[in-house]
């Protein structure tokens, strides 16, 4: 005789039921549990999306800028700079 696909399916049911009988409840509560809250930060990562793309497109709008204070431009206390000498030799 030949074991089919749908014969393994029945002898694994079989198992499950008569090994792990007492312990399907809280299996079966765990699965419930984890799909609720993965549910839940689906829909929260939804929302959050969309308020993003409306604060990406606020922020997508050029804006004008000024370097100011940049390290390599030289001071006016004698030629000095705020960069930290270079350890060349």
């Amino acid at each position: 005789m030949r074991l089919e696909g749908w014969h393994l399916i029945i002898i694994i049911v079989l198992a499950l039921v008569l090994f792990a009988a007492p312990k399907l409840p809280s299996m079966a509560r765990s699965i419930g549990q984890s799909m609720r809250i993965f549910k839940s930060e689906v829909r929260e990562m939804k929302k959050d999306g969309s308020s993003e793309a409306k604060d990406s497109q606020d922020a997508s709008d050029p804006v004008e800028g000024k370097v100011v204070g940049h390290p390599n431009v030289k001071a006016n206390n004698n030629g000095e700079t705020d960069v930290p000498p270079s350890n060349r030799v």
